[in-house]
Protein backbone atom coordinates (compact mmCIF):
# COMPACT_ATOMS: atom_id res chain seq x y z
CA UNK A 1 0.00 0.00 0.00
CA UNK A 2 1.20 3.73 -1.04
CA UNK A 3 -0.65 6.78 0.53
CA UNK A 4 0.14 10.32 0.44
CA UNK A 5 -1.65 13.62 1.43
CA UNK A 6 -2.56 16.28 -1.16
CA UNK A 7 -3.16 19.85 0.40
CA UNK A 8 -2.64 23.17 -0.54
CA UNK A 9 0.05 25.37 0.85
CA UNK A 10 -2.28 26.46 3.44
CA UNK A 11 -3.12 23.68 6.04
CA UNK A 12 -6.34 22.62 5.92
CA UNK A 13 -8.58 20.73 7.88
CA UNK A 14 -9.71 18.92 4.58
CA UNK A 15 -7.33 17.13 2.95
CA UNK A 16 -7.04 14.00 -0.05
CA UNK A 17 -5.93 11.05 1.00
CA UNK A 18 -4.49 8.47 -1.46
CA UNK A 19 -3.74 4.93 -1.37
CA UNK A 20 -2.87 2.05 -4.35
CA UNK A 21 -4.64 -0.79 -3.41
CA UNK A 22 -4.91 -3.77 -5.19
CA UNK A 23 -2.93 -1.86 -7.80
CA UNK A 24 -5.65 0.97 -8.23
CA UNK A 25 -5.61 4.42 -7.22
CA UNK A 26 -8.03 5.32 -4.37
CA UNK A 27 -8.65 8.40 -2.85
CA UNK A 28 -10.92 10.52 -0.11
CA UNK A 29 -11.84 13.45 1.30
CA UNK A 30 -10.97 13.52 4.78
CA UNK A 31 -12.00 15.95 7.71
CA UNK A 32 -9.21 15.94 10.34
CA UNK A 33 -9.51 18.31 13.47
CA UNK A 34 -6.82 19.82 15.38
CA UNK A 35 -6.94 17.70 17.53
CA UNK A 36 -6.64 14.19 15.84
CA UNK A 37 -3.12 13.42 16.80
CA UNK A 38 -3.69 14.73 20.41
CA UNK A 39 -7.04 13.53 21.55
CA UNK A 40 -9.12 10.49 20.73
CA UNK A 41 -11.30 10.86 17.78
CA UNK A 42 -14.07 9.03 16.53
CA UNK A 43 -14.21 8.11 12.84
CA UNK A 44 -17.21 8.43 10.49
CA UNK A 45 -16.71 6.92 6.93
CA UNK A 46 -19.26 8.20 4.46
CA UNK A 47 -19.99 6.31 1.33
CA UNK A 48 -21.49 7.59 -1.83
CA UNK A 49 -24.27 6.38 -4.31
CA UNK A 50 -23.92 4.88 -7.29
CA UNK A 51 -22.79 8.03 -9.94
CA UNK A 52 -21.73 9.86 -6.73
CA UNK A 53 -19.17 11.35 -5.77
CA UNK A 54 -16.67 11.79 -2.65
CA UNK A 55 -17.10 16.07 -3.30
CA UNK A 56 -20.93 15.97 -3.41
CA UNK A 57 -20.98 13.65 -0.13
CA UNK A 58 -19.02 16.54 1.71
CA UNK A 59 -21.01 19.01 0.47
CA UNK A 60 -24.14 17.45 1.36
CA UNK A 61 -23.66 15.95 4.68
CA UNK A 62 -21.65 18.04 6.53
CA UNK A 63 -20.93 16.23 9.34
CA UNK A 64 -17.73 17.73 10.21
CA UNK A 65 -19.87 20.53 11.30
CA UNK A 66 -22.11 18.90 13.06
CA UNK A 67 -19.59 17.27 14.94
CA UNK A 68 -15.99 18.47 14.69
CA UNK A 69 -14.31 16.21 17.20
CA UNK A 70 -14.82 13.56 14.34
CA UNK A 71 -12.34 12.52 11.74
CA UNK A 72 -14.79 12.17 8.78
CA UNK A 73 -14.00 10.40 5.55
CA UNK A 74 -15.69 10.37 2.62
CA UNK A 75 -14.25 8.14 -0.02
CA UNK A 76 -14.54 7.63 -3.35
CA UNK A 77 -15.90 4.81 -5.53
CA UNK A 78 -14.34 3.24 -8.90
CA UNK A 79 -16.31 2.77 -11.65
CA UNK A 80 -18.66 -0.41 -10.86
CA UNK A 81 -21.55 -1.82 -12.85
CA UNK A 82 -25.18 -0.90 -11.36
CA UNK A 83 -27.87 -3.51 -10.15
CA UNK A 84 -30.33 -1.20 -10.67
CA UNK A 85 -28.85 1.28 -13.32
CA UNK A 86 -25.63 1.61 -15.20
CA UNK A 87 -25.20 -2.21 -16.04
CA UNK A 88 -22.10 -1.23 -17.76
CA UNK A 89 -20.66 0.08 -15.24
CA UNK A 90 -19.57 3.92 -16.47
CA UNK A 91 -20.36 5.42 -12.97
CA UNK A 92 -18.19 5.24 -9.99
CA UNK A 93 -19.82 2.88 -7.07
CA UNK A 94 -19.15 -0.06 -4.77
CA UNK A 95 -18.78 -3.85 -4.31
CA UNK A 96 -22.29 -5.14 -3.79
CA UNK A 97 -21.08 -8.43 -1.90
CA UNK A 98 -18.22 -10.65 -0.71
CA UNK A 99 -15.78 -11.18 -3.16
CA UNK A 100 -17.36 -8.98 -5.47
CA UNK A 101 -14.52 -7.28 -7.84
CA UNK A 102 -12.19 -9.08 -5.85
CA UNK A 103 -13.32 -7.27 -2.43
CA UNK A 104 -11.23 -4.30 -3.67
CA UNK A 105 -13.73 -2.02 -1.40
CA UNK A 106 -13.26 -3.57 1.32
CA UNK A 107 -8.95 -3.65 1.41
CA UNK A 108 -10.04 0.18 0.23
CA UNK A 109 -11.69 0.53 3.70
CA UNK A 110 -9.15 -1.97 5.38
CA UNK A 111 -6.32 0.83 3.60
CA UNK A 112 -8.39 4.02 5.27
CA UNK A 113 -8.60 2.52 8.35
CA UNK A 114 -5.00 1.77 8.74
CA UNK A 115 -3.58 4.53 7.80
CA UNK A 116 -5.91 6.72 10.05
CA UNK A 117 -4.58 4.45 13.10
CA UNK A 118 -0.76 4.57 12.35
CA UNK A 119 -1.20 8.66 12.04
CA UNK A 120 -4.07 9.61 14.24
CA UNK A 121 -5.50 8.74 17.28
CA UNK A 122 -8.14 6.52 16.46
CA UNK A 123 -11.24 5.90 18.85
CA UNK A 124 -12.03 2.25 18.61
CA UNK A 125 -14.94 2.33 20.20
CA UNK A 126 -16.09 5.07 17.56
CA UNK A 127 -16.19 4.00 14.62
CA UNK A 128 -19.15 4.74 12.37
CA UNK A 129 -20.33 4.21 9.08
CA UNK A 130 -22.95 5.58 6.93
CA UNK A 131 -23.98 5.48 2.94
CA UNK A 132 -26.57 6.86 0.65
CA UNK A 133 -28.43 3.50 -2.30
CA UNK A 134 -25.54 1.53 -3.47
CA UNK A 135 -23.17 3.00 -0.66
CA UNK A 136 -25.72 2.29 1.49
CA UNK A 137 -25.21 -1.61 0.78
CA UNK A 138 -21.67 -1.37 0.89
CA UNK A 139 -22.41 -0.05 4.26
CA UNK A 140 -24.49 -2.85 5.28
CA UNK A 141 -21.17 -5.12 3.71
CA UNK A 142 -19.34 -3.69 6.14
CA UNK A 143 -21.68 -4.70 9.28
CA UNK A 144 -21.67 -7.96 7.83
CA UNK A 145 -17.88 -8.40 6.56
CA UNK A 146 -16.16 -6.46 9.35
CA UNK A 147 -18.80 -5.37 11.84
CA UNK A 148 -16.39 -6.15 14.65
CA UNK A 149 -14.37 -2.66 14.22
CA UNK A 150 -17.99 -0.49 14.53
CA UNK A 151 -19.61 0.85 16.62
CA UNK A 152 -22.99 1.65 14.35
CA UNK A 153 -24.30 2.41 11.34
CA UNK A 154 -26.63 4.59 9.38
CA UNK A 155 -27.54 3.02 5.81
CA UNK A 156 -29.98 4.78 3.84
CA UNK A 157 -32.17 3.70 0.62
CA UNK A 158 -30.31 0.62 0.65
CA UNK A 159 -30.81 -3.07 0.96
CA UNK A 160 -28.82 -6.09 1.52
CA UNK A 161 -29.82 -9.45 0.85
CA UNK A 162 -27.02 -11.20 -0.31
CA UNK A 163 -25.39 -10.37 3.43
CA UNK A 164 -28.51 -10.27 5.62
CA UNK A 165 -28.01 -13.88 7.21
CA UNK A 166 -24.53 -12.39 7.96
CA UNK A 167 -25.86 -9.64 10.72
CA UNK A 168 -24.76 -9.72 13.78
CA UNK A 169 -26.60 -7.67 16.64
CA UNK A 170 -24.78 -3.66 16.30
CA UNK A 171 -26.40 -0.52 16.63
CA UNK A 172 -27.75 0.84 13.52
CA UNK A 173 -30.03 3.30 11.64
CA UNK A 174 -32.23 2.92 8.33
CA UNK A 175 -33.29 5.99 6.68
CA UNK A 176 -35.85 5.09 3.87
CA UNK A 177 -38.24 7.36 1.95
CA UNK A 178 -42.03 6.58 1.78
CA UNK A 179 -41.92 6.73 -1.83
CA UNK A 180 -38.47 5.06 -3.45
CA UNK A 181 -39.55 3.56 -6.46
CA UNK A 182 -35.81 2.52 -6.91
CA UNK A 183 -35.00 0.70 -3.92
CA UNK A 184 -38.37 -0.29 -3.33
CA UNK A 185 -39.89 0.67 -0.19
CA UNK A 186 -41.23 -2.83 0.38
CA UNK A 187 -37.72 -4.00 0.21
CA UNK A 188 -35.94 -1.42 2.37
CA UNK A 189 -39.19 -2.61 5.27
CA UNK A 190 -37.86 -6.38 4.70
CA UNK A 191 -34.77 -5.15 5.88
CA UNK A 192 -35.67 -3.23 8.72
CA UNK A 193 -38.01 -5.83 10.23
CA UNK A 194 -34.42 -8.22 9.51
CA UNK A 195 -32.18 -5.77 11.40
CA UNK A 196 -34.92 -5.31 14.16
CA UNK A 197 -34.80 -9.35 14.84
CA UNK A 198 -31.53 -9.69 14.43
CA UNK A 199 -30.98 -6.41 17.35
CA UNK A 200 -33.92 -8.18 19.29
CA UNK A 201 -35.69 -4.78 19.52
CA UNK A 202 -39.10 -3.72 21.37
CA UNK A 203 -42.30 -4.49 18.82
CA UNK A 204 -43.24 -0.77 19.91
CA UNK A 205 -40.52 1.99 19.61
CA UNK A 206 -40.64 5.28 21.05
CA UNK A 207 -40.38 8.90 19.20
CA UNK A 208 -36.60 9.64 18.33
CA UNK A 209 -36.86 12.68 16.75
CA UNK A 210 -38.67 13.92 13.13
CA UNK A 211 -39.28 11.11 10.95
CA UNK A 212 -37.51 8.95 13.36
CA UNK A 213 -38.50 6.04 15.83
CA UNK A 214 -35.86 4.41 17.77
CA UNK A 215 -36.33 0.32 19.27
CA UNK A 216 -34.82 -0.52 21.97
CA UNK A 217 -32.83 -3.52 22.15
CA UNK A 218 -32.36 -6.51 24.62
CA UNK A 219 -29.13 -7.14 22.72
CA UNK A 220 -27.76 -3.53 24.06
CA UNK A 221 -28.07 -2.99 19.63
CA UNK A 222 -30.98 -0.25 19.35
CA UNK A 223 -32.12 0.44 15.75
CA UNK A 224 -33.27 4.11 14.66
CA UNK A 225 -36.07 3.63 11.59
CA UNK A 226 -36.08 7.03 9.92
CA UNK A 227 -39.16 7.29 7.27
CA UNK A 228 -39.70 9.93 5.66
CA UNK A 229 -42.36 10.96 2.94
CA UNK A 230 -39.54 11.26 -0.15
CA UNK A 231 -38.50 8.96 -2.98
CA UNK A 232 -34.75 7.82 -3.32
CA UNK A 233 -33.27 10.57 -1.78
CA UNK A 234 -31.58 11.59 1.13
CA UNK A 235 -33.09 14.45 3.26
CA UNK A 236 -30.93 16.94 4.17
CA UNK A 237 -32.62 16.68 8.10
CA UNK A 238 -31.38 13.29 8.12
CA UNK A 239 -27.94 14.82 9.19
CA UNK A 240 -28.43 16.07 12.77
CA UNK A 241 -30.29 12.37 13.29
CA UNK A 242 -27.39 10.29 12.08
CA UNK A 243 -24.80 12.71 14.26
CA UNK A 244 -27.32 12.17 17.18
CA UNK A 245 -27.28 8.42 16.64
CA UNK A 246 -23.53 8.00 16.17
CA UNK A 247 -22.75 9.95 18.95
CA UNK A 248 -25.41 8.13 21.56
CA UNK A 249 -23.14 4.65 20.40
CA UNK A 250 -19.73 3.91 21.67
CA UNK A 251 -18.93 0.28 21.51
CA UNK A 252 -18.19 -1.68 24.65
Amino acid sequence: MIWAIISSAQESPVKIMKWTVDNASREAMVYLPATAKSKDSPVIFVFHGHGGTMGNMFRSRGFEKLWPEAIVVYPQGLNTPGQLTDPAGRLPGWQKAPGDMGDRDLHFFDAMLKTLKQDYRVDNKRIYATGHSNGGGFTYLLWATRGDTFAAFAPSAAVAPKVASQLKPKPAMHIMGEQDDLVKTAWQRAMCNKILQVNGCNDKGEPYDQYATLYPSAKQSPVVLYVHPGGHVYPTEANKVVIKFFKSVVKP
